[in-house]
């Protein structure tokens, strides 16, 4: 599949299999690859039109996590619990699996080098699916972080990565489209294009973080000015500041 069509793929496949999939991309296509059995083989049908499957050897149930590395983004070791140890730097670690950010994904690293740049102050995560950015918003200095999410699961999880890390996240299940969200110093945003820019118009912040779309996209913003941009492997995240 290209590349544009790939986030909404990963989402829908972390349904069928939540315990986790490869990914291998290559000249603008995405390939991503799940270990399951005849009825998630029959999930995945009904779910995508091409689907391929092949027989793999045993020991596929744990093999995923070869695929789950650490990254260095802004001073911090993120990475899964299973590569973690004492004698790092400040660490954010995260289980992939349930719910969308394990760190290693452009956007993803981007939003945090972004906000390691900015002043410190409150932060709201507008869509934070696992929590690795709020928490790695925490590990930076923003205090106090407030984390929304409207997918249930999500909110479990992001609570679970708070707790794993051993920082006081608040995690609250929440439209952030419909719902109060309240009033916060920075809002990071790494979320699909079109709710980005809805979410900027309810100016809930000076400053705002976004991402989760193309190089080749620009946010519609009124009312916003672009002071910042970073991207990384073809994906982009804005610093905006509310004029």
């Amino acid at each position: 599949m290209s590349e544009s069509d790939a986030e909404i793929a990963r989402a829908r496949l972390l349904e069928i299999v939540p315990g986790g999939f490869e990914e291998i991309a290559a000249g603008g296509w995405v390939e991503l690859a799940a270990y399951t059995d005849s009825a998630g083989e029959a999930r995945m049908r009904d779910a995508f039109a091409d689907v391929v499957v092949r027989l793999v050897a045993g020991g596929w149930e744990d093999r995923w996590r070869e695929f789950h590395r650490p990254v260095h983004v802004a001073g911090l070791w993120i990475g899964p619990p299973w590569e973690w140890t004492t004698e790092t730097e400040p660490a954010v670690v995260v289980d992939p699996g349930r719910a969308f950010g394990t760190g290693a994904h452009p956007t993803t690293r981007a939003c945090i080098e972004l906000l390691a740049r900015l002043e410190r102050g409150r932060l709201l995560d507008a869509g934070c699916g696992s929590g690795v950015v709020a928490v790695a918003a925490l590990r930076l200095g923003y205090e106090p972080v407030l984390a929304l999410d409207a997918d249930p699961v999500a909110v479990e999880v992001a609570r679970a990565t708070a707790r794993r890390n051993g920082v006081d996240v608040e995690v609250r299940q929440a439209d952030v489209l419909v719902d109060e969200i309240g009033e916060a110093d920075v809002v990071v945003a790494n979320i699909e294009l079109g709710i980005v820019e809805a979410l900027l118009r309810r100016r809930s912040a000076r400053t705002a973080v976004t991402s989760g779309y193309l190089a080749c996209d620009v946010p519609r913003t009124p009312g916003w000015a672009r002071v910042a941009r970073l991207e990384l492997e073809g994906w982009a995240a804005d610093v905006l500041v509310a004029k």
